[in-house]
């Protein structure tokens, strides 16, 4: 099996792009200069003394330095731990000592404050001692590892997802094969590189020696300039990113000649958005699905050559699907029929079972976290979680998601972690945390909370008090304050009930 090599990447994309290939802001680079500033950067961490295996954290906004960051951290056998943003201090705290990351590498305004003596500058970036004190072993990361990217758990505790080298490398070559990614492309980073929503084209783009633009924070009228102007074909971006740039393109009366193909993933985008992203933009459009657990992407929904000729009303209902399953990666939609057994539904596009995975992009588990790996992979195959049909053509449709997640704008909240701040504020006796639909956003973080009694608190109060330890795609847009909690027979908090009027009349789960 290959393995991601950056070195070899980024010589064979210097002798195949010439001129600038690397675009952000003022900042035009070839190549040979993404080259140097990643080995800059590379022997910058070695002087803090990293070595190899150890984890340096990442806190950047899309820029060139954070692109050449994830070529300088895996020439040295580093791996990077790309952080939100958008986190809260104590958030990234949490992480950085999860991970081990005694170094941090990042933007000097975002990451200055978390750093302590010892932070050093260089191009563009500050780099620092992050004050996470070992356990007197140095844990080093497997061999292979390139990557750890941290999604919440639902327990509440943050999971770091390992990605090796043959992971990314496995990654790479699909995407090339199923996107048709040549060097004859540009993309954009318009959605945020410590996403694996974009950060996986970090290494395709460059694998073919295809473009690199760079957008620091999505604006749809930012967006449209940099496609016009740089001549933009392919990207990825949610559906709430997605539909603000077609509202931008019917605003100017104006199409992106230059487009070829525009996913978008995170939620679902219904037949109707999706004829008018075509119509307007005049290219092609692919629902994606995907986790960071698989690298990510599991099934694109490009329609082939036979489908093409199928009523439009049909051709957009595929578009719109979930997708089929990705070259190199094998899918089921199975229920149980043991502990450790299951077995693939009918594909009738209409039994409901859940989506498990296995193949090359899929990590090897998560980090220091060994039984929730066990529970992952339960008979050799990662559980995603998920639950949908599959249909004759192999086309899956996603309806619901079997644990409590939410997702808002493209984002990922697990409703315990939001759960376990509220039940620190002094009033709340119990709170549950849950999805409602969003026509903005798909959904939104509604809780559902029961004071203590005889005491008072605002609604508002209590979705400041998050907003002062979360990230606000986190925090709760609406509080309702009950006397108590429904509960399921087993005594557990009945969730469904809470969901169920804001979803009554709707065919799926995920809006």
């Amino acid at each position: 099996m290959g393995r991601v090599d950056p070195s070899s990447l980024l010589e064979s994309a210097a002798h195949r792009r010439h001129g600038a290939a690397i675009v952000c802001g003022s900042a035009r680079l070839d190549y040979t200069g993404l080259r140097d500033l990643s080995s800059r950067i590379g022997r910058h961490l070695k002087t803090l003394g990293a070595r190899p295996g150890d984890r340096v954290a990442a806190l950047f906004p899309n820029c060139h330095v954070f692109l050449a960051a994830y070529f300088g951290a895996l020439q040295q056998g580093l791996v990077l731990v790309p952080i939100n943003v958008r986190l809260a201090p104590r958030e990234v705290r949490t992480i950085l000592e999860h991970s081990g990351s005694r170094l941090l590498l990042g933007d000097p305004v975002l990451a200055a404050p978390l750093l302590q003596t010892g932070a050093t500058a260089g191009e563009g970036f500050i780099a620092g001692p992050t004050g996470v004190v070992g356990d007197g072993v140095r844990q080093l990361a497997p061999v292979d590892a390139a990557h750890l990217y941290y999604t919440s758990g639902t327990t509440g505790r943050p999971k770091g997802v390992v990605l090796t080298r043959s992971n990314v490398w496995a990654h790479v070559r699909m995407t090339t094969v199923e996107l048709g990614f040549t060097e004859r492309d540009v993309w954009l980073h318009a959605a945020p590189m410590f996403h694996l929503a974009d950060a996986w084209a970090v290494w395709t783009a460059t694998a073919v020696a295809a473009g690199h633009v760079l957008l620091p924070r999505f604006d749809p009228a930012a967006a449209f300039d940099l496609v016009e102007s740089e001549g933009v074909t392919i990207t990825n971006l949610v559906p709430t990113m997605l539909m603000a740039l077609v509202r931008e393109a019917e605003r100017r009366g104006k199409r992106l000649p230059s487009l070829r193909l525009l996913l978008s993933g995170g939620a679902p985008m219904s037949p109707g958005a999706v004829a008018r992203v075509v119509d307007r933009m005049g290219c092609e459009y692919a629902q994606t699905y995907g986790l960071t657990e698989t690298s990510p992407f599991l099934t694109f929904s490009l329609l082939g050559a036979g489908e093409r000729g199928l009523p439009r009303a049909e051709q957009e209902r595929l578009r719109a699907r979930t997708g089929r399953t990705a070259a190199g990666v094998e899918l089921r939609v199975v229920r149980p029929a043991g502990s450790e057994t299951f077995e693939d539904v009918p594909a009738d596009d209409a039994t409901v079972g859940e989506v498990v995975v296995r193949g090359s992009t899929v990590t090897p588990g998560y980090w220091r976290d060994d039984e929730a790996t066990r529970e992952a992979f339960k008979g050799g195959w990662f559980h995603t979680g998920d639950l949908g049909t599959i249909d004759g053509r192999g086309y899956v449709h996603l309806v619901d998601r079997a644990k409590d997640v939410i997702v808002t704008g493209g984002e990922t909240v697990y409703s315990i972690e939001v759960e376990n701040v509220l039940y620190e504020h002094p009033l709340v006796r119990e709170a549950a945390v849950f999805g409602v639909p969003d026509d903005a956003w798909g959904e939104s973080v509604r809780a559902a909370v029961v004071l203590a009694h005889g005491d008072a608190a605002a609604p508002g109060d209590l979705v400041a008090f998050c907003r002062e330890r979360l990230a606000h795609y986190k925090c709760p847009t609406a509080v309702d304050l009950l006397p108590a909690l429904p509960r399921t027979g087993s005594g557990k908090i009945d969730k469904k009930a809470l969901r169920e009027p804001f979803w009554e009349g709707r065919s799926r789960r995920i809006n």
